[in-house]
Parts: C-alpha cells; sequence; structure tokens
C-alpha cells in the first residue's frame, strides 16, 4: 500500500509540475518598429507599376482588398511583366488590383507594418488627408511645410496630389525616398537644397535602381524628381509609441538605412 500511495503522489506532483509550466508559458506579441517600416517600403520597388485607385476598394472610399493583406500581391508583378517602356498610365486607370497608387502604396506599407493578418481595417486615405488621418490616431505629429527644419527616415511627405516616404537626407539637403509615382514604385531623389539635380540623393538612387533592378532600369530610367518635394509638402513624423524605434532609426544616415534595407 505505501508503495501504491508513493506511485500516486509522484505523478500527481508530475501532472501539477506539467500544469504549472503550462500556465506560466510567455505569449509573445507584436511590436511594430520604425525599422521593419522601412524595409517594407522597398518590397514592392522594382515590380509595381503605379495604377490610379491601386491599393483602394472599388467604390474608391478606403483600402482595398490588396492594401489589407501580408505582402505583395501576385498580381502586381504579373502586370508589370507585361509591360515595356510605353507603359501608359491613363489606359490602366482603376485596375485597382493590378498595382499601387501613392496612397495605396503608403496604407499598404503601414498596414505590413501595423498588422499581422489579412482583412484587418486598412490606413488607405486620399493622399492630401491620409497623414492628418494618421495623426488624428495619435500615431505621429503633423509639421506644415513652411515649418519643417529637418528630416527623419520614415517621415511621410504630403499634399493634396502626392504622399511619399523618406529614407533619408544627405549632408547637401537632398532627399532619398521611396514612392508610388508614374510609372511604378521606385526610389528616387531630389535635387539638392539649391535646386541642382547632381545631388547626393539622385545620384544614390540611381545607383540602387541600377544595381538590385535592372530589368525596371532599362525600361524606367529616370529616378529623379523635381525641387517641389522639398518645398510643397507636409511632414509627417511617427511617434515611438506607434513604431518603436530603439536603433534610433530616425537619427541615422541615410547610408546606415540603407545598409539594413539590403
Amino acid at each position: 500500500m505505501k508503495l501504491k500511495k508513493i506511485i500516486v503522489i509522484v505523478l500527481c506532483s508530475l501532472l501539477m509540475v506539467g500544469c504549472n509550466n503550462q500556465t506560466t508559458k510567455k505569449t509573445t506579441t507584436y511590436t511594430p518598429t520604425l525599422k521593419h517600416f522601412l524595409k517594407m517600403s522597398i518590397k514592392p520597388v522594382g515590380q509595381t507599376m503605379y495604377v490610379w485607385g491601386g491599393g483602394w476598394n472599388k467604390a474608391d472610399t478606403a483600402a482595398g482588398k490588396e492594401a489589407r493583406q501580408m505582402g505583395l500581391s501576385p498580381r502586381w508583378k504579373k502586370f508589370y511583366e507585361k509591360q515595356d517602356a510605353s507603359y501608359d498610365v491613363s489606359q490602366t486607370a482603376y485596375q485597382i488590383h493590378d498595382g499601387l497608387d501613392c496612397s495605396g502604396f503608403v496604407g499598404w506599407v503601414t498596414y505590413n507594418t501595423m498588422e499581422t493578418k489579412d482583412g484587418q481595417p486598412g490606413y488607405v486615405k486620399e493622399s492630401g488627408k491620409q497623414i492628418q488621418w494618421f495623426a488624428k490616431k495619435g500615431f505621429g505629429k503633423v509639421i506644415q511645410a513652411d515649418a519643417i527644419t529637418t528630416y527623419h527616415p520614415g517621415d511621410l511627405m504630403a499634399n493634396q496630389d502626392h504622399i511619399f516616404i523618406v529614407l533619408g537626407q544627405y549632408k547637401d539637403g537632398s532627399l532619398l525616398i521611396v514612392h508610388a509615382s508614374v510609372p511604378g514604385v521606385q526610389i528616387s531623389g531630389t535635387p539638392d537644397i539649391n535646386g541642382n539635380i547632381n545631388s547626393l540623393a539622385i545620384q544614390k538612387a540611381t545607383t540602387l535602381m541600377e544595381k538590385h533592378y535592372p530589368e525596371w532600369c532599362a525600361k524606367y530610367p529616370n529616378h529623379m524628381v523635381d525641387y517641389s518635394y522639398l518645398t510643397d509638402y507636409d511632414q509627417f513624423v511617427w511617434n515611438t509609441k506607434t513604431f518603436k524605434d530603439a536603433k534610433k532609426i530616425q537619427k541615422m544616415k541615410p547610408s546606415q538605412i540603407l545598409s539594413f534595407i539590403y
């Protein structure tokens, strides 16, 4: 009888240990980071065409299916592969599943940073309203164009016609950016603060696109945007409650940003 009691006690103890291990097992929670946001921003580069309404729903009122799913849509690359240097964006308007427009692109990048599964509410708004909406949701703050003093990696720059993501600012004042603009999602550079087009950002944008996306460059070799990108856009700066920035990415130089993106 004593032996049986000992066995029962041992078995019960083992069961209790197992139960305790189960109850104390830690669950991991996903934390959006600025680093992930920047890495996601280049995923569609060189394989996604600019399409008016791309990333929106059919009613053109909110984020569509592609902007509320994790990862790249296979349709984007298939559509890109059918295009050549004569791509005419006016002929593809509202083929919403075939590419992205500027706010659809920013909405997709934000979704793929904030969310972990398909079908959640999206982040697509008209370019002129998108950063104001983000600010109202407590994601960060808006700085008017005439009050901007510096730029940070990950900043959104927007006006009523366009929105883009800053990858970094060079010492000559030029910005390296990623955006959805005709003909498609690509990295571009602005002139320097004096308007010179031989800027560090334009040089780097050209080098990056030629190195990493040679097929795209053969069709679409221009990686320069105009001086208005430095003067006519309001700025949105993410706060660290929305995107954790343990690596202090907002203070990094473009070369440091590119080192973890590629």
